[in-house]
């Protein structure tokens, strides 16, 4: 979300309150206030997770504060795990090996960069997997390590912390 509120002592915390009211967890807050702005309006930018159903209460109580709310994005793929896959993957069918994946439905390749160095020699490939929850990216994760066995691919798993 970003939001727009009074530059006065109070309104930042003021701000984050309901947001742990409606049970929200706020992940993080992007604020940088501009010394040489000459506007009394303040933008803070906040990445939050929020329970189903409480985006609506949480709106009626920034507008009680007097927050005005700018832009809402929706993000429901917030891990992210970065992996490399080595094989024939085009001759063992890549879409359906991103198709499993992206099956479950919480869990999705969301990049997908692809090395050939010969027709007949193994390829490589950088995948990004997102998904809603650790326990999805498990899931993905084991799918992928399933398939991989199944194609005879190999997998370096995770480049990062999903």
């Amino acid at each position: 979300m970003k939001l727009e509120m009074r530059d006065q002592p109070g309104q930042l915390v003021a701000a984050l309150q309901p947001i742990s009211a409606v049970g929200g967890n706020i992940i993080a807050v992007i604020h940088q206030r501009e010394t040489s702005a000459t506007t009394e309006a303040l933008d803070v930018q906040i990445v939050l997770e929020l329970p189903e159903g409480r985006l609506a209460r949480l709106l009626e109580m920034f507008r009680a504060q007097g927050v005005n709310v700018v832009r809402i994005d929706e993000e429901r793929l917030l891990y992210e795990c970065t992996l490399i896959v080595i094989g024939h993957l085009m001759h063992t069918d890549l879409s359906d090996t991103v198709d499993q994946i992206d099956r479950t439905g919480s869990a999705e390749v969301t990049e997908l960069s692809l090395a050939m160095p010969a027709i007949n020699a193994p390829s490589s490939a950088r995948i990004i997997i997102r998904s809603t929850t650790r326990e999805e990216m498990k899931k993905a994760l084991r799918i992928l390590r399933g398939v991989a066995e199944q194609k005879n691919l190999l997998v370096i798993e995770p480049l990062e912390e999903a």
